[in-house]
């Protein structure tokens, strides 16, 4: 049985088969269906839950839902490259356990110093330098490292079927952001070749940015949280930075769960949707437990609620998109 969407239309069960598919790597089932229904449903004028497009506000978690975030976040990679560096330049720059279990790229030992620890080693690669000088770093490792397991580029382990959904929803008149745990400044680097999504439509956690203008202005960066978006802090920041309440979502844990609860809670249509890890052999098969991108309550709950699942092992016919 269908479940009910949050709008009042018809539910249609596919695109129409004179049309192109706008989700080619998707199998048919009943999240691709669902989505195309809904997309169809809040943009045809003629229905009563027509959306305008000023209105057709799409928000994505990034690490996890639009990009894999196995062995760790990806963004910890790059800490971690950071930090074996400056302990290249500087040996005695490594100044605690921490410090010196990313220096010798030991993940295990890094995430048994505890957040703490991990706080350290991303206060170190993020900080203490302009914001220009760490984008081009970020800029430099997307060039040059490749993930410890599959041995592909960092920003080649997007996801197609998402890549497909952004398309899909921006020829549709949706404007797509990022609402993400991970980095602003981080994820700006490479939002718009990845996703198409202009650095603009990027919100994420934020270290303390201070302006000097000795010599040449520019913007530094300090050690200090200065936002967290993640959880409950995702509806807030969406508030700031987009001013509208969305009337799509898609994530992939509990850290998500809040932004889809905000975007479903709203007056008229709306769509939530979890990418669900469930491919143990073209990906990683993960939801309960573990340290990254666990998933209960939006299990438990998400169905009561409407909520849909891209289970990626029955819904998705590819995972990464080709290597070139």
């Amino acid at each position: 049985m269908l479940k009910s969407i949050h709008f009042s239309g018809v539910l249609l069960m596919a695109a129409s088969p004179l049309l192109a598919d706008p989700l080619p790597s998707w199998n048919a089932g009943e999240t691709k269906s669902a989505i195309i229904s809904f997309v169809e449903t809040v943009t045809d004028p003629a229905s009563g839950d027509y959306v305008t497009p000023a209105d057709r506000i799409a928000v994505f978690d990034n690490d996890g839902t639009l990009w894999a975030e196995q062995p760790a976040y990806f963004q910890l990679f790059f800490a971690i490259d950071q930090v074996a560096k400056m302990g290249e330049a500087d040996p005695a720059a490594l100044s605690s356990d921490a410090l010196k279990a990313a220096a010798a790229r030991d993940i295990e030992a890094l995430l048994a110093t505890g957040k703490d620890g991990l706080l350290e080693v991303l206060a170190a690669a993020h900080s203490g330098m302009s914001v220009a000088d760490f984008k081009a770093n970020v800029a430099e490792w997307l060039d040059t490292a490749t993930h410890p397991t599959t041995g592909r580029p960092y920003d080649s382990m997007l996801y197609q079927p998402m890549l497909e959904l952004l398309r899909y929803l921006r020829d549709e008149g949706f404007a797509t952001y990022i609402v993400s745990g991970g980095g602003i400044d981080f994820i700006r680097v490479f939002s718009e070749d990845a996703y198409n999504i202009p650095t603009s439509q990027v919100v994420g956690s934020s270290l303390v940015s201070e302006y000097v203008a000795e010599g040449t202005p520019m913007l530094m960066k300090q050690p200090d949280l200065f936002f967290n978006d993640d959880k409950a802090g995702k509806p807030v920041a969406i508030n700031h930075h987009i001013g509208k309440r969305p009337i799509f979502a898609g994530g992939n844990s509990d850290g998500d769960f809040q932004m889809l609860e905000w975007t479903t809670s709203g007056e008229g249509p709306s769509f939530g949707l979890y990418v669900h890890h469930t491919d143990g052999e073209r990906e990683w098969a993960y939801d309960r437990e573990g340290h990254i991108g666990v998933l209960n309550r939006g299990l438990d709950e998400g169905d009561a609620r409407g909520w849909y699942f891209a289970d990626m092992a029955r819904d998705w016919a590819v995972i990464f998109p080709a290597e070139e």
